[in-house]
């Protein structure tokens, strides 16, 4: 299974795309702007796209990439979503007025997109590869996922702050490598605390729900383009010398787009 990172950016900026992951040729998970830096053929093979949630920053590409590809495909693109991040796109984005409803054209038979319903907890079998939902707590209805092909899993928190099911869940599958937000430095954890995000201070309690017999690699996403040396530096930090992770040394690094993975 391959994972290249499109975009991984809490903003825009030279150089920052936000969160999109394409998984093989087939799957994305999420869809922000890093989705405009695919080539027609590369979006043309997308069959199917894993939302996390309905914020701008992970549904921005959506409607421009089905709208690029819509002529070269013959079946509909598949986008699954919790429920109320459906009824979202539905009402704010493909609603005949931001954007045409593709759900609905050129036909309702034969659509550019259909919607499909995500529960947390389900798993879903797309070609050679399982994608379950794990949990996620956020402003708005939000889940992460879980991708394996059969050689441990890529798991990706979504937009979250603290998060105890989550880790219940994690703590017993086999993660080859895990994906966590770390949106604002500790100079801003109050803002990280009302918008539902991570700092560095919140992250080394969450790193500490880990249990002490897993060790795998750790990569910190959506960090804001003008605070993420600051964050990775806090990271280090509690890394080495905090008492709130016993400390305890994590493999942690900083996801840039571009990046790929093979698990």
């Amino acid at each position: 299974m391959k994972i290249r990172v499109l975009g991984c950016s809490g903003a825009i900026a030279k150089g920052c795309r936000t969160t999109s992951f394409l998984i093989d040729h087939d799957v994305l998970i999420d869809a922000g702007t890093g989705v405009g830096d695919l080539t027609l053929e590369e979006m043309r093979c997308i069959d199917h796209v894993f939302l996390t949630h309905s914020h701008l920053d992970h549904v921005a590409a959506l409607p421009l990439m089905v709208d690029a590809i819509a002529a070269k495909r013959t079946t509909p693109v598949q986008v699954h979503a919790l429920p109320q991040t459906i009824a979202a796109l539905k009402a704010h984005i493909f609603n005949n007025i931001i954007w045409p409803d593709f759900s609905q054209i050129p036909t309702p038979v034969a659509p550019f997109i259909t919607f499909h319903a995500l529960e947390l907890g389900q798993t879903l079998a797309i070609n050679d590869k399982f994608i379950e939902v794990l949990p996620a707590v956020h402003t708005v209805p939000a889940v992460g996922y879980a991708v394996t092909a059969g050689k441990g899993c890529w798991v990706f928190t979504g937009d979250t702050e603290v998060n105890p099911a989550f880790w219940s869940r994690v703590n017993a599958i086999d993660v080859a490598m895990l994906v966590i937000e770390t949106a604002f430095s500790n100079k801003e954890r109050n803002l990280a605390k009302r918008s539902l995000h991570l700092s560095p201070l919140t992250l080394a309690s969450e790193l500490d729900c880990i249990e002490r017999s897993k060790n795998y690699p750790i990569y910190i996403t959506h960090t804001k383009p003008a605070e993420t040396e600051l964050i990775m530096a806090e990271i280090q930090k509690f890394d080495q010398t905090s008492p709130i992770s016993g400390n305890v040394q994590h493999d942690i690094h900083w996801l840039r787009a571009g990046q790929e993975f093979e698990l």
